[in-house]
């Protein structure tokens, strides 16, 4: 009994002994050990634990944001916490449903022929047939939605707040018109505002191309904007250095109407000028072409924007221009608002455009992208987008899916939330290093 008495006592001793040490050495481990496999870039950003939780929801009065400052919010002003005014991100409403619109909208939409009847003949003709056949590479988690639908909606606000992303860009046709491949719907303005409000976002427009859109007619879809909307506790409106808050208007393809017009409308001496006026707001064009620049200047817009997700396909799209071309907006009193996406592959609508396809490389793409634009210490960046399908530039929730005739790309082997995930995290690096420009 003896003998058995002190193997024990030797077995408990060396037991505790064992655990003592495994102790000290997990107390000597680095907090980055573990981490080495994460993709290059992502150094840059802060590690977040684990999934984002749902559950910190503040009530849209209590966390609403005031003054549409461009500053960060330090309260629980979002769905998952502090979001930030100064990080933009496109938004589309052009969705359809049977169940909703009484037909598919959009999802369905044609495959755009080239414009050289030669390289045409070469590809498919026809439209997409939902819902397993959609035009979009990828599948939303929401299935082949209706934006007129008050869940996809609420979703959608949830998932912007998630990103950190305060400010939704809404794209904008006049009552009454739509794109090609759409209907109609500047009726769903309100509902995206209340929406937006309940989740302490604010909401900007973007400005569609539409036949007959001139300096004269924008003055129009300007006015009648801001008195429907511009009461709205989630309207955006840039707060200056100078203190002055204004509206803030993005202009997509501005270049298809000539400076000197544009001039009649942005310029203090035009003949319907905005400016001085009830309003007066910042006007933000798109630059495609390096001319381009010189024609925002001369046209009286306030900055400039590059949209395109994909790097290289144009002069403003390409990181390589953002420091000349910030450098340009800095000597003319311009903001500068580079543009950042995920990936770009519209295939599925342009079947011909292969050439400007750009692979997510599993969110690394993206984090250059990012990082291009951090570079040049902007006082906005834009996000191309939340969810434009057609163009694959979506950082909405998508999910596998697989048909008969189809497989659709997706977001393995990370989850359905990786680019609203890596959005947030870029997003706080963002604002924390514009802290230290301002000092």
């Amino acid at each position: 009994m003896a003998r058995l008495r002190r193997k024990a006592c030797v077995a408990l001793f060396l037991f505790t002994l064992f655990i003592f040490g495994s102790l000290m050495g997990l107390r000597t481990l680095k907090p980055t050990d573990g981490f080495s496999d994460l993709a290059p870039g992502l150094e840059l950003l802060p590690i977040l634990g684990g999934r984002m939780s749902r559950e910190a929801t503040a009530s849209p009065v209590q966390a609403r944001p005031q003054g549409g400052n461009t500053k960060p919010v330090l309260s629980n002003s979002g769905p998952e916490g502090t979001i930030f005014y100064d990080v933009h991100i496109f938004y589309y409403t052009w969705y359809g449903s049977p169940h909703m619109d009484g037909k598919y909208i959009h999802w369905d939409h044609i495959l755009v022929p080239h414009w050289d009847p030669k390289v045409a003949s070469s590809y498919p003709r026809g439209k997409h047939m939902p819902p397993e056949d959609i035009a979009s590479s990828f599948y939303p988690e929401l299935n082949s939605y209706s934006s007129r639908d008050p869940d996809v909606l609420e979703s959608h606000m949830e998932q912007i707040g998630a990103s950190a992303a305060g400010v939704l860009v809404l794209s904008w046709y006049p009552p009454g018109l739509a794109d090609d491949n759409g209907e109609p719907a500047e009726d769903l303005v309100p509902a995206v505002l209340d929406a937006a409000y309940r989740h302490s976002l604010k909401v900007a427009f973007q400005i569609q191309p539409y036949r007959g859109r001139n300096d004269q007619t924008l003055h129009d879809n300007i006015k009648y904007i801001i008195d429907r909307y511009g009461d709205h506790g989630a309207f955006y409106k840039f707060t200056s250095s100078t203190g002055k808050s204004l509206p803030l208007f993005y202009i997509y393809d501005s270049y298809l109407t000539p400076p000197e017009s544009w001039s009649e409308f942005l310029t203090p001496t035009g003949s319907h000028s905005v400016r001085g006026s009830p309003y007066d707001s910042m006007f933000i064009a798109l630059i495609v072409e390096e001319r381009h620049k010189h024609d925002i200047l001369a046209g009286g817009f306030d900055g400039m924007y590059t949209y395109f997700a994909s790097n290289g396909f144009s002069f403003g799209s390409s990181h390589q221009n953002w420091k000349a071309i910030k450098a340009f907006c800095d000597g003319n009193n311009l903001l500068f608002i580079p543009s950042v996406g995920p990936g770009y592959i519209d295939t599925s609508i342009r079947p011909w455009n292969n050439h400007n396809t750009r692979n997510r490389v599993n969110g690394r793409y993206y984090e250059t992208a990012l990082q291009a634009a951090l570079n040049v210490r902007p006082e906005i960046v834009t996000i191309t987008s939340f969810n434009e399908w057609h163009e694959g530039t979506q950082i909405e929730r998508a999910m596998p899916k697989k048909t008969v005739t189809r497989v659709y790309l997706d977001y393995q082997p990370h989850g359905p939330e990786h680019y609203l995930e890596l959005t947030r995290r870029w997003a706080e690096q963002f604002n924390k290093e514009k802290q230290q420009w301002l000092m």
